[in-house]
């Protein structure tokens, strides 16, 4: 037997392994951070993808619109690089602080208090330049027009009406947009309830009872969500993106920036390199952490690390999944789901009234009708057995569930930063 580490809150837990039944340790690629965050941003804003140098989009007297990524993005640490590009926009590009607005891009999301917004954009910067919290539900947000997928798209006052508006958000994969940033920070970011809402709703197949195939985590070929984001930002006057991506140590490695598709574009190939680890042929067993706290503070956020996992996995096969969920399932509405899931309304009742948080939940109860999902996790049993999950706080209780004798396993410590990808399926006797 081998010990296993695996984060869980703000600590870790160990579980035996016999070895002789690991296929693989999976850890997402080595991408060195960046040493000097200042340095690459000018870099990037000088040498800007499919655009001009970002000093020379904007006309002088500009008002500027500086869209960032609300708290429940802090992992990508905006507060590192939103004083390197305030102070460019100030001296580069000779943009008065008092025509500059950064607008925090909430979505649905409350908007932040004013000690959050100080951690956000670093009080130096809160002190200097003017900070809104965007409301989806605001009575001034601007219509800017319907894409082709019919979603009415109306905007923030302050960035539809700004002579500039850049984003600063960072590309990674995601359940349903194929991933996140670039476009995103617009549609929902910025975007009223009404947009969101008929965005999002693309997420369930419109001729069948279950979630849409063509939505998922790293698909953009053919995914109705994304390219109703892409023509919802293209509806943005002078759009300029600030793409960041994360090495597996969630520390900046690379920053894409110019055009609002291409820059983005080029940062989700970065990601998929980093992020991307190539295995042999599916196992019976994955056993993964979300990577700990903030990422396993509730089953809504730790999400991503199924959602990241479950390419390796057999149908049918088993995932345990290490997840502390302080929070329990996180938004109180995402267990508020579970009457609906009980009466067999939840796909009818999510279509009428959709929200991120009841996709979620419908999506978990997919996953565990295709897998045999265990959590080792504080979350309440009782909470998660109607959705076909059991959850345990004891690592022999859970082990004793997996049965694991004579089973193939893959461990992955981080399932937020590694995403399996089979090159090729081989027998028993090939590998």
């Amino acid at each position: 037997m081998k010990d296993y580490q695996f984060a869980y809150g703000k600590g870790s837990v160990t579980v035996p392994l016999d070895e002789r039944s690991v296929l693989a340790v999976l850890h997402g690629n080595e991408a060195l951070a960046m040493q000097d965050i200042r340095a690459g941003l000018v870099e990037s804003l000088e040498n800007p993808i499919g655009a001009k140098p970002l000093r020379e989009e904007i006309p002088a007297g500009a008002r500027v619109a500086l869209v960032v990524s609300d708290m429940s993005r802090f992992w990508m640490r905006q507060d590192l690089v939103i004083p390197h590009l305030v102070a460019y926009l100030h001296t580069a590009c000779g943009v008065p602080y008092e025509r500059l607005t950064i607008v925090v891009a909430n979505g649905t999301h409350l908007g932040g208090s004013e000690q959050e917004l100080r951690t956000l954009v670093t009080p130096e910067v809160f002190d200097r330049v003017k900070v809104e919290n965007h409301d989806c539900e605001a009575k001034d947000l601007v219509y800017l027009g319907t894409t082709p997928h019919g979603t009415p798209v109306s905007i923030n006052r302050t960035a539809a009406l700004a002579d500039m508006v850049i984003c600063l958000g960072a590309a990674t994969h995601h359940v349903m947009a194929g991933f996140g940033g670039g476009r995103k920070s617009i549609l929902p970011g910025i975007s009223g309830r009404e947009t969101i809402f008929h965005n999002h709703a693309f997420s369930l197949d419109a001729a069948a009872l279950r979630s849409n195939p063509a939505v998922g985590n790293g698909i953009l070929q053919g995914n109705p969500l994304h390219e109703d984001m892409c023509e919802a930002a293209g509806l943005v006057k002078n759009l300029f993106m600030v793409n960041l991506v994360m090495n597996t140590q969630m520390r900046l490695a690379a920053i894409f920036s110019g055009h609002y598709l291409t820059s983005w574009e080029q940062a989700c190939r970065t990601v998929n390199r980093i992020y991307q680890v190539d295995v042999p042929r599916k196992a019976d067993v994955v056993i993964t952490s979300c990577g700990g706290f903030p990422k396993d503070i509730s089953l809504y956020q730790g999400t991503k690390a199924i959602d990241n996992v479950e390419s390796a996995l057999k149908p049918g096969g088993t995932l345990i999944l290490v997840i502390e969920a302080r929070e329990g399932g996180g938004p109180a509405e995402y267990f508020g789901w579970s009457k609906d899931l009980l009466a067999g309304t939840i796909e009818r009742r999510l279509r009428e009234h959709f929200t991120v948080a009841g996709y979620v939940f419908f999506l978990n109860c997919e996953q565990a009708q295709r897998y045999n999902i265990l959590l080792y996790s504080s979350i309440d049993p009782k909470a998660v057995e109607p959705m076909g999950i059991r959850a345990f706080s004891d690592v022999d209780a859970l082990l004793e569930a997996a049965r694991l004798p004579g089973k193939t396993i893959y461990v992955i410590p981080n399932g937020s930063t590694v995403i399996p990808h089979v090159v090729k399926e081989v027998s028993a006797n090939e590998a």
